[in-house]
């Protein structure tokens, strides 16, 4: 089982070949390669290699399949006795990938 835990977008994803998983935004076009180089580890056939902070030379290589939003996040803000209410609502940005290729 060989899998490997990539950094993007501030999260760390724990990923294997094949995986498909939604990442905070990316500028890749759709149909194109992403190259992850921030590693934190790295497991081949039971061994694991962990880094300091990352594992040199590793890089997980994805497949960008499409950009979407995603729910509204509706944010209501309300003080009582007053006619003071605020309502908001946020959509954030997510990229779905599909992981093609670990090397270590």
């Amino acid at each position: 089982m060989n899998y490997a835990i990539i950094k993007t977008g501030g999260k760390q994803y724990k990923v294997q070949q094949g995986d498909v998983l939604d990442v905070e935004l990316l500028p890749n076009e759709i149909g194109s390669t992403a190259e992850f180089n921030e590693i934190l580890a790295v497991s081949d056939n039971g061994s694991v290699k962990f880094g300091n902070p990352t594992v040199e030379n590793a890089t997980v290589t994805a497949e960008v399949q499409k950009h979407y939003k995603d729910k509204k996040v509706i944010v209501f803000k309300y003080k009582a006795k007053n006619r003071d209410r605020k309502r908001k609502g946020h959509r954030q940005n997510y990229t779905r990938i599909a992981i093609t290729n670990i090397t270590a």
